[in-house]
């Protein structure tokens, strides 16, 4: 899936540079094997795909509904999840957000939308189709939170004078990758492969080259 905050925006067509990609690259040399980038703009369509063939290794968070079908190796990198709220809020804590009559904006089928789905009791989650749409539903229809990935709701926050970002977050999405469920060879390699090269120190060095802020090694301090 294209993150923006594991495969770089802006680069020319076909090419696909950042976190992800550099993990990609040293499976394949590893494998002595071709690569084929198969991009997804959202993670619903990418998941859904898991049993048809369309891909043999996915970047993508992991998540007890998509382990139905796919078989994730353990995280590599973990990001916190939080919430935006406006101006004047009366919301402070994470906590607060769960209350009757709070509507959230969220993009649909997102590992923290499927996440509050589960965990939600109160509140109500408006789903949009893309992190633009989120956003202008946030605005314009006046909703009293929006979840997102907190490096990105720091973007988003520049964009909307005092307001603010709860302080923590309501879960640490794991970034991972996956193989489908019935590649039993496949899974083992994808969870030693992941484990080396968090312990070689591979993965924090793609963090700092690419610079991307907000984001750590999984099982790393914050």
């Amino acid at each position: 899936m294209l993150n923006i905050l594991l495969v770089k925006p802006n680069t020319a067509p076909g090419v696909y540079e950042g976190i992800a990609p550099d993990l990609a690259r040293a499976l394949a040399s590893e494998l002595d094997v071709n690569l084929q980038f198969v991009p997804y703009a959202k993670p619903g369509p990418l998941a859904d795909a898991a049993d048809q063939g369309a891909w043999d290794v996915a970047f993508l968070a992991d998540d007890p509904t998509r382990a139905k079908t796919i078989a994730f190796s353990p995280a590599y990198l973990e990001i916190v999840a939080s919430y935006l709220v406006p101006s004047g809020s009366a919301l402070r804590h994470i906590e607060d957000v769960d209350s009757a009559g709070v509507r959230i904006a969220i993009v649909k089928n997102s590992a923290y939308y499927l996440y509050l789905q589960r965990n939600l009791r109160n509140a109500e989650l408006v789903g949009a189709n893309s992190p633009e749409e989120c956003f202008r539903f946030f605005v314009d229809e006046g909703l009293d939170a929006m979840a997102g990935l907190k490096p990105l709701l720091i973007i988003d926050q520049g964009k909307l004078p005092e307001s603010t970002i709860l302080p923590g977050g309501f879960t640490r999405i794991q970034q991972a990758v996956g193989t489908a469920r019935n590649n039993e060879a496949g899974a083992a390699y994808l969870f030693a492969f992941v484990q080396r090269l968090k312990e070689s120190g591979f993965v924090q060095q793609a963090i700092d080259t690419h610079a991307v802020k907000g984001v750590n090694v999984a099982g790393g301090s914050t």
